[in-house]
């Protein structure tokens, strides 16, 4: 797969995202469903914590990822589904240090939202990865 960043203005890159990335190449394509704080049973975890149910969420969505033979580095989109933006960007800083390091390159859509499937929820994840 080969993969190129588009970039018309730069400021995107500050806060941890691209405007486009372009895929070739690619054979396989995983979409993953919306990857939330929840345990390994499905129990909501962190209530009201913003950064450390990011945390267990990009934890499942590298799980899936994982599960699939893929890594971060495969994420091409991420989409964001907050119920809460201005603590979404509290966590940014602790995310973006993170996925930094674990390879996340990504075209990403923040969304607020009115809620999420459990009321005690403030992330989900939604990628689609290629390889």
């Amino acid at each position: 797969m080969d993969r190129r960043v588009i970039n018309p203005w730069e400021w995107s890159v500050a806060y941890g995202f691209q405007q486009a990335i372009e895929v070739t190449g690619g054979r396989r394509t995983v979409y993953c469903a919306g990857q939330t704080s929840v345990d390994k049973d499905g129990h909501p975890q962190h209530e009201g914590d913003m950064t450390a149910q990011a945390h267990l969420s990009l934890d499942n969505l590298e799980t899936v990822l994982a599960e699939s033979g893929m890594t971060p580095a495969n994420i091409v989109r991420l989409n964001v589904y907050t119920t809460d933006v201005d603590a979404f960007f509290g966590a940014t800083e602790s995310l973006g240090e993170r996925m930094g390091r674990d390879g996340y390159v990504v075209s990403m859509t923040l969304l607020g939202v009115q809620r999420l499937a459990f009321p005690e929820l403030l992330l989900e994840l939604e990628a689609t990865a290629v390889a």
